[in-house]
């Protein structure tokens, strides 16, 4: 391609000469057909198996995208990665191909969606840029796609999630048979509202953090006790450590304080203004060091810090611009995003001395999985209940206000409301009056409103305005007003409220904001969690937080107030304890609606077996395969503690939830007794699973034969003896000290008598210890049965030695 050239007709043509030559190749389309699937398809085969990266995103607007395109997509290579923006009813329209060359690119953007007519024959306007034309705009156009393709909007195409797809597919093509006239529709009712306030005007669209009101930086408050557990953890030779401490208490501070041990640092956050506060922040503790920020606008490599973007990094020629072994520290902000596949990528790719995970919610949607990436090893953590407690963060006074909102009429999408729906209730006059009487009953000064959608937002602002008060509402699509100018005139008394849905759940802070209103359902803990952080930093014009809640019938409404809840998280309460307990300078009041709405919920709620069943579909879904006990237990919203207790063995739920074949039921039925006294047999240190698994190390066909002691002895003594946590916990006491170092006669001592011995004096006889010798007595295992018998076997010992490990580090 030649600078800049119009494409009016076979646009196939020139993509296909581009993906034969190309590295990189980054496909945004609104939807996909199959017909421009098969275009593609060969092109597309040789260019990963060539290397190249190959990304495709394309949406469900309307649900044109076919199933059967994201089946013949999914089908050319497992490498090639597909996700699917969700669209929520709003338009999404892009046209994009990005092609990138060894050191050149093309940007080609237009009216062609992925079909054959739209890439051969049809009437279609396409404008070709080379990189080298613009090459801020290109990288531009780079940044923006990953920012969408990993957006959480979007979701992994895999053959479970098309599934789900299709039925939404079938669904609304039934409803809605001419779409043409439907799309012409949507369009016009898009509710675009314009806000009304003047605002003054800042060059800068960063908020940065301000400097620490006391002269040199040192560590203060939780930053002493979290750095002294970093540093023990280092000196006890641990690889990696998750910090978990409440939003206002400085986590990136922290981080700095602990990178003055090391040489050369990468901090990864996934909002860019983050990198700008980390580095001032950075500066501030070590003043000497040079800093670089690489990102989609600049690339600033080789500096001794470097700050990256993670929508940058996730692409391969740019993770590639650095060694693997570059930097000595990685940081990662927010850790509790690090299981999404992005950071993945960027994990597995680089090797440094000690990864520190930073994050004030560790639980990525309310899942576990994020430990898993520190080996467990959880260095310090404070709640903001405990940092309330310790004065470092402001009280609260909580108000649950009743909404009367039925939405058990609204349809649950399994991880929001339809937004349609949704938007029938909340944009009517007499919903956003009784929130601003609500507001007005409890408001202090300053306010963060925290609405489910951007339509929500814009008409609630506007409704508030016209009641004399000044607001905005700030979102993605907000240009009339940028973050760091309206929070600016927030912070300054010149605005009443902020109206947004997500941009003030991570990242930036306005420390005097006194004031938080929820008028949306809580679909997540996590966020809740994160948006009840915006109001608890300390500031000298407030004294406490006032969080002014709707609290209707929707999910997790009768289990968020245990967010507040010092009370022992052991301790079963009662249906009628609703009021949690409190921090000491706090309170919650709930109006009696409220309080009889979560007494009736909390009796109704979801019975248990079908609660294990849509958190093990939810993963499902998520991976597009059964997942292993291993991946339910890391991914999934359940205890999985639970499965046993209701199904006797995971494999018994697999059999009761209908997703084993004929032959596995076989299976299942004949080895029943085994998986159940595998899973349920005590441990109180991992000793009985190590040795399980040494024996899994023989091989399907001997794994369950008869084995010694001193066979198991230098399996058992490196498996806990090569992690320092392992250690830590399982040869703790004084006398497991003395193994430390390697003694066969001791370690084969230690074996008989506490696994081998006790195990098969608790079995049933299923396990067996004679004459030095140890199995598992499972009878007649035939060929067939050799391959699953050991498969799950081995996914109970890996899960089982996962939690034990997990359990006693937290």
């Amino acid at each position: 391609m030649t600078n800049i050239k119009l494409i009016t007709s076979n646009l196939k043509e020139e993509l296909i000469q581009g993906i034969e030559k190309a590295s990189s190749i980054y496909i945004l389309t609104s939807f996909v057909m199959k017909s421009g699937i098969q275009v593609l398809k060969e092109s597309l085969k040789k260019a990963v198996e060539r290397g190249a990266d190959v990304k495709i995103c394309t949406g469900d607007y309307l649900f044109i995208t076919q199933p059967d395109a994201l089946r013949e997509l999914i089908a050319i290579d497992e490498r090639i990665e597909v996700r699917l923006w969700e669209s929520k009813g709003i338009s999404f329209h892009p046209k994009a191909y990005i092609l990138q060359f060894q050191d050149e690119g093309c940007l080609i953007v237009g009216s062609s969606n992925l079909s054959r007519s739209a890439l051969t024959t049809g009437i279609e306007w396409n404008i070709g840029m080379d990189q080298s034309i613009e090459r801020d705009t290109f990288q531009e156009a780079l940044d923006q796609f990953t920012k969408i393709f990993y957006h959480p909007q979007t979701i992994t195409i895999n053959i479970e999630t098309i599934k789900s797809y299709e039925k939404d597919y079938d669904k609304y093509h039934q409803a809605y048979p001419n779409l043409v006239r439907k799309w012409t529709e949507r369009e016009e009712i898009e509710l675009t509202l314009p806000n009304t306030v003047e605002v003054e005007t800042e060059e800068s669209e960063f908020v940065k953090e301000t400097a620490a009101p006391y002269g040199e930086i040192q560590p203060r408050f939780a930053q002493i006790d979290a750095l002294e557990e970093l540093n023990t953890t280092l000196e006890e030779g641990y690889s990696s450590a998750m910090v978990v401490m409440a939003t206002g208490l400085g986590k990136t501070y922290l981080a700095a304080f602990f990178a003055k041990n090391f040489k050369r640092v990468l901090f990864i956050a996934h909002r860019e203004e983050i990198l700008h506060q980390a580095r001032n922040s950075f500066k501030m503790v070590l003043p000497d060091k040079v800093y670089g920020i690489y990102n989609g606008k600049e690339k600033e490599g080789q500096a001794d810090t470097v700050l990256a973007s993670i929508y940058t990094l996730s692409m391969k020629r740019h993770l590639e611009f650095f060694d693997p072994t570059d930097f000595d520290l990685i940081i990662i902000d927010e850790f509790h995003h690090a299981a999404a596949n992005s950071y993945q990528r960027v994990l597995e790719y680089f090797k440094p001395s000690f990864l520190l995970g930073i994050t004030a919610t560790p639980d990525r949607n309310d899942n576990r999985d994020v430990y898993a990436i520190c080996d467990g090893n959880v260095a310090y953590r404070i709640d903001f209940l405990e940092a309330i407690q310790h004065q470092w963060l402001a009280p609260f006074q909580y108000f649950g206000v009743y909404d009367d909102t039925d939405y058990s009429q609204i349809t649950w999408l399994g991880n929001r409301y339809a937004e349609e729906e949704l938007l029938q209730i909340q944009l009517r006059e007499e919903m956003a009056e009784r929130i601003v009487n609500a507001w007005n009953k409890h408001k202090q000064t300053r306010t963060i409103v925290f609405c489910s959608s951007i339509k929500q937002a814009i008409f609630l602002s506007d409704y508030f305005n016209s009641k004399g008060y000044k607001t905005v509402s700030l979102h993605s699509k907000q240009t009339e007003i940028g973050r760091a100018d309206a929070t600016k005139l927030l912070a300054k008394g010149k605005l009443d409220a902020i109206f947004t849905v997500d941009l003030f759940n991570e990242g930036v802070d306005i420390p005097v904001v006194d004031t938080l209103l929820f008028v949306r359902p809580t679909e997540s803990l996590t966020v809740f969690t994160q948006q009840v952080g915006r109001g608890l930093r300390l500031h000298s014009e407030k004294r406490h937080c006032v969080i002014i809640d709707l609290i209707g019938n929707y999910r997790n409404a009768d289990i968020k107030l245990s967010l507040f809840d010092t009370s022992s998280r052991d301790r079963k309460k009662k249906v009628s304890e609703i009021q949690p307990e409190v921090p000491i300078g706090c309170f919650i009041d709930l109006e009696v609606q409220v309080v009889n709405l979560l007494e009736e919920l909390a009796r109704k709620r979801q019975p248990r077996k079908q609660q294990l069943y849509d958190s093990y579909f939810k993963v499902k879904q998520e991976l597009g395969r059964r997942p292993s006990y291993l991946e339910l237990h890391l991914k999934g919203i359940a205890d999985t503690s639970q499965y046993k207790q209701e199904f006797y063995s995971y494999i018994g739920f697999l059999s009761w939830a209908e997703e084993l074949t004929d032959v596995e039921n076989e299976v299942y039925k004949k080895f029943s007794d085994w998986f159940i006294e595998a899973e349920r047999t005590s441990m109180s240190k991992s000793y009985k699973m190590v040795v399980l698994l040494s024996m899994l190390y023989r091989g399907k066909q001997d794994w369950y034969k008869p084995i010694t002691a001193e066979e198991v002895a230098p399996f058992f003594h490196k498996y806990l003896t090569e992690k320092e946590y392992r250690k830590r916990i399982d040869f703790s006491d004084a006398g497991s000290k003395k193994l430390w170092e390697y003694n066969e006669e001791r370690i084969s001592k230690l074996i008989t008598t506490m696994p081998m011995t006790k195990w098969s004096g608790s079995s049933k006889e299923l396990v067996k210890f004679v004459d030095n010798q140890f199995w598992i007595d499972l009878g007649d295992v035939g060929l067939e049965d050799q391959d699953i018998l050991f498969k799950w076997t081995q996914e109970i010992c890996e899960y089982r030695l996962h939690q034990h490990f997990e359990r006693k580090s937290n």
